[in-house]
């Protein structure tokens, strides 16, 4: 199966890099994966919803045109679906009995997600009702990701 993570934001820190590249080198033992890095929306601290509805849709707008038409689309929102890594796990092993072969994970930017994007989700997923700062929510997808892996294969790791 094909993964893309579709995300908004650089990792600045050296420590999410190598963390997420640790998570990146584990996965690459079961998928072909893909991280693609967009560039965020130049924004003040302090804007108007309307301003903030503009970033969204400048980001969303660069979200959706890397989204591939064969990936099954799951964005990351707060008001998603939680699950347990077991139920992700599972949720997983059915995508690909049901013959899905490219799942694209997608994290939005600070402000979230734009409506178009929401739209084109296939399904979303939330791991909080918390904020994560996207840096770190992109190794916590990864780690999860990983972790499906490692519970549908009943191999060590989850515990």
């Amino acid at each position: 199966m094909r993964v893309t993570v579709v995300c908004v934001g650089k990792l600045k820190e050296k420590y999410w890099r190598d963390a997420a590249e640790e998570y990146r080198k584990r996965l690459s033992r079961y998928h072909k994966l893909e991280i693609v890095e967009l560039p965020d929306e130049k924004a003040p601290e302090s804007m108007s919803l309307a301003q903030e509805e503009e970033v969204k849709r400048k980001e969303g707008a660069r979200i959706c045109k890397a989204i591939k038409e064969d990936a099954y689309v799951i964005a990351l929102a707060i008001n998603g679906r939680v699950m347990t890594s077991e139920g992700l796990a599972e949720w997983m092993n059915k995508k690909t009995i049901d013959g899905v072969s490219h799942l694209t994970f997608v994290i939005g930017g600070s402000l979230g997600l734009s409506q178009a994007v929401l739209q084109r989700a296939n399904f979303l997923l939330s791991f909080s009702a918390m904020t994560f700062p996207h840096q770190m929510m992109r190794v916590i997808l990864l780690e999860q990701i990983y972790r499906a892996e490692k519970i549908n294969r009943k191999e060590p790791y989850h515990k």
